[in-house]
């Protein structure tokens, strides 16, 4: 069994067959598939599915969607589908369900582990991992749910997201592949026009790449984005960069101690 949340919510049978969820029944399987294999009491599921109109009966509400996603867990014959489970506990539910499963726990532990090669000087078993990790997403997360809980989740994933490119770019910017990173660059500085983190990265591998005006012309968009709509300057970590491209300091070439901390 696999569980999708990084997209519309989804559960497939090994043979890749889409299991039917009514609405109700979805949004019961994103809340318990959060936290595969953790308990959740029923006021928290009760909160997380209905948090705007609350049935009169809510846990009488919460009994039918279990016992609906409960059949549709089922396969050949009424025997459990494989790997996965609802079961019910004293006050609440818990998804029994490995881990590698669902795929936001998936996505979590190959960056985990990519973090863990990096730091050990592994760049290309740690580029592999973030890779692995960022081929899961298929869209906005949980895009088919839209209650309060699934926006905070939605925030929390879209920070993880946004945390595992900028490792992998700056792994990418070490390994003098910087070519290859300029794409979700591009799109990161789209998705964060004010984020100096994200414009650093993006003007050092223009820099690298022979396009020191491009990367001035990253710096000075940001900065009138930023003067024109907040009100203040950029940071001196980037205007110390924009300083050193100017003078085409030679510690920003590859192979320099002046690494991407500097951004």
């Amino acid at each position: 069994m696999e569980i999708q949340l990084l997209g519309c919510v989804e559960a497939r049978a090994r043979s890749g067959d889409k299991l039917p969820l009514p609405h109700g029944t979805k949004l019961l399987l994103a809340a318990l598939a959060w936290t595969p294999g953790g308990f959740v009491a029923d006021e928290a599921l009760i909160e997380r599915v209905w948090q705007e109109r609350r049935p009169q009966r809510p846990r009488d509400a919460l009994y039918i969607q279990a016992t609906r996603l409960r059949k549709a867990l089922r396969a050949d014959g009424g025997q459990r589908a494989e790997g996965v489970e609802l079961v019910r506990k004293r006050g609440g539910y818990l998804l029994a369900v490995e881990e590698e499963s669902v795929d936001t726990a998936r996505f979590r532990g190959l960056v985990r582990r990519a973090q863990q090669a990096a730091r050990g000087g592994e760049t290309d078993l740690a580029l592999d991992h973030y890779g692995r990790a960022l081929e899961l997403w298929r869209g906005e997360p949980l895009a088919d749910v839209r209650t309060a809980w699934a926006e905070s989740a939605r925030v929390a994933l879209r920070r993880e997201h946004r945390e595992a490119l900028i490792g992998s770019t700056e792994l990418f910017l070490r390994a003098g592949r910087h070519e290859e990173c300029l794409p979700q660059l591009h799109w990161l500085a789209e998705m964060h026009p004010f984020d100096e983190k994200v414009t650093g990265l993006l003007m050092l591998a223009l820099h690298r790449g022979g396009r020191q005006a491009d990367a001035l012309d990253c710096f000075q968009l940001l900065r009138l984005r930023m003067v024109d709509l907040l009100g203040c300057e950029p940071g001196p970590d980037l205007r110390s960069l924009q300083e050193r491209i100017l003078a085409r300091d030679p510690r920003l070439r590859l192979g320099s101690a002046y690494a991407t901390s500097a951004v």
